[in-house]
């Protein structure tokens, strides 16, 4: 069986370049998820043991279809400062259901049996197809995620420490208020960057004097997260702040301010 699992995804990874260049990633992880509700399906009915042979031959074909894409997608999906954290969050929380998951069916089965048992399971399997299919895999290779380094460096009157903190900064932006819903909108985007890349609050404010000013605000821990946040900007976040950008008026950029938190006074004995 376990021979049968190898020769099935070895197999599989002939052919799986081509498959993906065919149907992509989205297509491939639903095949691969309808191949392994026909191989529990085949568990459950058949004690043949050709029919088994050929259903773990599937089986291995399945399961690598479905870990490599979604292995694949991760990396693609996320830049280089954080990809290793991605990865090793992926890998945790797929052995960790594979062990939860073990736990879960054998109760099953010791209640209703091993065949219903796989039965149940091959229904959920199929079930989770059009489930889950709103929710795209994002495996495109034409998205740059290299550092942009484009945004301003900070003017600073004076030196500061690397752990001081938090910081706040704040962009103010002059649009036509005609455009308030669609700015709106093209900001909420903006901010999932802002606290992707570090922040642990942000938010934006229209001025009651000023119709069609706002400021927007996002909060870091320390000056040092601060400078990290200019080198996790990518390029294909260029696209989100232009977004923005193209209903503010005026040429020049937005007025950024970068404000510290004073250092509390040392306590006295």
């Amino acid at each position: 069986m376990l021979g049968g699992i190898g020769i099935g995804a070895v197999l599989a990874a002939l052919g799986l370049p081509r498959l993906k260049k065919v149907l992509g990633p989205n297509k491939v992880v639903a095949l691969g998820s309808a191949g392994t509700a026909v191989v529990l399906a085949i568990f459950a009915a058949s004690s043949n043991q050709i029919a088994g042979l050929v259903a773990c031959m599937l089986a291995g074909a399945c399961w690598l279809a479905v870990l490599s894409s979604l292995n694949v997608s991760t990396q693609l999906a996320l830049p280089e400062w954080v990809r290793a954290r991605g990865l090793s969050m992926l890998i945790t929380v797929y052995f960790g259901a594979m062990a939860g998951g073990s736990i879960i069916w054998g109760n099953i089965a010791n209640q209703v049996g091993v065949p219903n048992t796989l039965l149940i399971a091959a229904i959920g399997a199929a079930l989770a197809i059009p489930i889950t299919w709103r929710w795209k895999i994002i495996a495109d290779p034409n998205i740059d995620l290299t550092p942009s380094f484009h945004w301003p460096v900070p003017v600073v009157a004076e030196e500061i420490e690397e752990d001081r903190g938090p910081v706040m900064v704040t962009v103010e932006y002059q649009i036509d208020p005609i455009n308030r819903k669609d700015f709106e909108q093209a900001m909420e985007e903006y901010g999932h960057t802002r606290k992707r890349d570090g922040a642990f609050s942000w938010g934006i404010f229209e001025d009651v004097e000023r119709p069609g000013h706002y400021q927007e605000y996002f909060l870091v821990e320390s000056w040092l997260e601060h400078e990290r946040q200019h080198h996790r900007v990518t390029e294909a976040d260029i696209e989100i702040e232009n977004k923005v950008m193209q209903y503010h008026l005026g040429k020049s950029r937005p007025i950024a301010r970068h404000l510290i938190a004073p250092i509390p006074p040392t306590s006295k004995g």
